[in-house]
């Protein structure tokens, strides 16, 4: 992990001689459809929000790098009980514009667990406190900041914290979002 946010940090200032004018800060928020795949059988979706705030800096004309700091309701259901997992998750996008305002984007997440229930009940213990993904993307930007994604995140890593248990469970999280750049 600490290697992971020295590649961050290191990556940001790599930006530094970028026109700080050119920076663009807002804020996002929108719905997830989330469930995991792996070793499980008979789970549904489940339907939950993320919320946040990011960051634009332009590279080129045509690629951007798009940092995010995300709340992301994830989780799973089965039998009708559902398992609400909470994340705090850092995307790290690069942002191809494949037009004026429409771009393609895909990038490595990071997700630190905050909280997991299964029915108001703590779980946190049966999953691992970090998820590592990948993120795939669209987005179009309206020249006054306002902004919608559609993403999906695919986790590359194993979220089974259970004691001798060998199943492997991924989480998997479609996104829906509109934001909007403030400055």
């Amino acid at each position: 992990m600490k290697n992971f946010l020295l590649l961050a940090v290191l990556t940001v200032l790599g930006f530094a001689n970028v026109n700080a004018q050119e920076i663009k800060f807002g804020a996002k928020g929108g719905l997830n459809f989330a469930s995991v795949s792996g070793d499980t059988k008979g789970t549904d979706v489940v339907t939950a929000f993320n919320f946040g705030v990011m960051s634009e800096i332009p590279i080129s004309e045509k690629f951007s790098f798009q940092p995010e700091v995300m709340y992301s309701g994830q989780g799973y259901s089965f039998n009708d009980n559902t398992v609400a997992l909470s994340y705090l998750n850092v995307p790290l996008m690069a942002k191809y514009y494949v037009i004026k305002g429409l771009s393609v984007e895909a990038g490595p997440q990071i997700g630190f667990l905050l909280s997991a229930k299964n029915e108001k009940i703590n779980v946190k213990d049966s999953f691992k406190t970090v998820d590592l993904g990948v993120n795939f993307g669209v987005g179009y930007k309206l020249d006054n900041g306002l902004n919608f994604g559609a993403r999906y995140n695919l986790g590359l890593t194993d979220i089974n914290n259970v004691e001798n248990s060998s199943s492997k469970v991924k989480n998997g999280v479609f996104q829906l979002s509109v934001g909007y750049f403030f400055f």
